[in-house]
Order: structure tokens, then C-alpha cells, then sequence
């Protein structure tokens, strides 16, 4: 049984060997090498031989990722070597040597003690003096550099909708300080959006679309108007008639008196 499976074996082994060179053959000449089938070393070039192309293998590149060049931060302004707000008046800190100088510089300083020394620069250009915290400039300097911070923060987290809310009223809460500084003394709101860089866009028309309920409850208004006006000028005349008969019967009874 074993000499058998062996004959087997060889006789399935010859008659694929012959279809290959059958089919080998037919794209390429006898007795010659293909130079374009050899990208790899070449295999059985004599008599009889065919060529075996090397492997292709396409292996998965990482995608190289863009990186993103957004607007420029409110807070790249400030230098690494700058001390921190609560160490500037410090004479101690200035002398001092490079290590702890470095630990009390904005190198280290988080995003909050950064964006508190913002603000402060910005109140500085708009507040009328040094003890100026709680005028109207004070409070659009400050929401200025708050929703500056927001803007910043949504380029990298669009789906933050809490913080989204807290710029956007925040904008508002600004709009209205700035309407109302506009009305109440414009020299002080035109520095105010010079020294910001603020661009003041006035509020859109009141529009409503006019739709058939909408048309019909003003028809019916306008009616109810007109008919009140008309009551009122009625009492109004006989009021007035009233007052003129009043002042022929005292004529008539102070000239019977007489």
C-alpha cells in the first residue's frame, strides 16, 4: 500500500510540473529568460527552466497624520522667562537663582495663572484709573479675554456644548455692556473696541414672519384699537356737552338772579 501511494504521489507531482511549463511557455520564448518576470534573483535559466517572479508584498502604511495650524493663542505673548502675577513685585524673586527663578516664571505656570495675567493686561489698557475694577470697560476687558480663552478651547473640542453656551452668553452679557456704554458716553466705548480689537456689529431688524394667524390677530387688534378710540372720543364730546350745559344754566340762572 505504501509503494503504491508513492507511485501516486509521483505521478500527480510530473503532471502538474508539465502544466506549469505548458503555461510558462506560452508567455515566454524556449530557451530564453524573461528579464521583465526576474525582479527577484533568477530561477532555472538553462534549458527547459522558467521564471519565478518574486513576491509582492504590500504591507499597511501609517497615515501620516497633517498637523493642524489654527490661529494663534491670546496667551503666545507672554514670554517663558516672564514671572508670575503674584511674584512680580517681589524683589526677592528677581535675584534669585536660575532653578527657583524657573519655577516661579510662566514656564511652569498653568493655563488659569496665564489667563489671569491676560486679563489683567487687557484691564490695564481700558481701566480710567488703578483702582478701577468694577466700571463697564473693567467687565468687557475681562469677558474679552473669557470668551477669547472659549474660542481657543472649542478649534479643539467642538463637541464641548457646555462651554460652547458659556462663550456664547458671555458674548451676549458683552453685547449688552457695550450697547449700553455706546449710549451713555461713545468716546470711552470707541477706546474701548480700539484697545480690544473689537468689532461692534449692530443688533439685525425685528422681522417676524407673516403668517395667516399672525395677520389675523393684528386685524383684530387694529379693530379692537379703533373701536376703544372711538368710545373714548364719544365720552369725550359728552363730557364736553355736559360741561357746556352746565355753563348755560349758570348763565342763564345767575342773569335770572339779577
Amino acid at each position: 500500500m505504501a509503494m503504491l501511494a508513492n507511485i501516486a504521489l509521483r505521478a500527480v507531482l510530473k503532471s502538474s510540473v508539465g502544466v506549469l511549463r505548458e503555461s510558462v511557455a506560452l508567455s515566454v520564448k524556449p530557451w530564453t529568460c524573461s528579464s521583465a518576470l526576474l525582479s527577484g534573483p533568477r530561477v532555472g535559466c538553462g534549458a527547459g527552466g522558467f521564471a519565478v517572479p518574486a513576491p509582492v508584498r504590500h504591507y499597511a502604511r501609517v497615515a501620516k497624520k497633517k498637523k493642524k495650524t489654527g490661529p494663534e493663542s491670546q496667551l503666545s505673548d507672554f514670554p517663558s522667562t516672564m514671572l508670575k502675577m503674584d511674584y512680580t513685585a517681589v524683589p526677592l524673586a528677581q535675584t534669585t537663582d536660575d532653578v527657583v527663578r524657573r519655577l516661579l516664571s510662566l514656564e511652569l505656570a498653568s493655563h488659569g495663572e496665564k489667563l489671569q495675567l491676560k486679563k489683567e493686561q487687557l484691564v490695564a489698557k481700558v481701566q480710567r484709573d488703578e483702582n478701577d475694577r468694577s466700571s463697564v470697560e473693567v467687565r468687557v476687558a475681562i469677558l474679552t479675554a473669557r470668551i477669547r480663552n472659549y474660542q481657543e478651547h472649542l478649534q479643539k473640542h467642538h463637541k464641548d456644548k457646555a462651554n460652547k453656551r458659556r462663550m456664547l452668553m458671555a458674548i451676549d452679557r458683552r453685547k449688552k455692556l457695550l450697547k449700553n456704554l455706546r449710549l451713555v458716553n461713545y468716546d470711552a466705548f470707541e477706546k474701548v473696541c480700539e484697545q480690544l480689537g473689537i468689532t461692534y456689529t449692530f443688533p439685525p431688524e425685528y422681522y417676524r414672519r407673516a403668517t395667516r394667524r399672525w395677520l389675523a390677530k393684528k386685524a383684530f387688534c387694529i379693530k379692537v384699537f379703533k373701536e376703544v378710540q372711538k368710545q373714548k372720543a364719544e365720552q369725550r364730546l359728552m363730557k364736553q356737552r355736559l360741561a357746556s350745559a352746565g355753563t348755560e344754566a349758570a348763565k342763564i340762572t345767575a342773569v335770572e338772579t339779577q
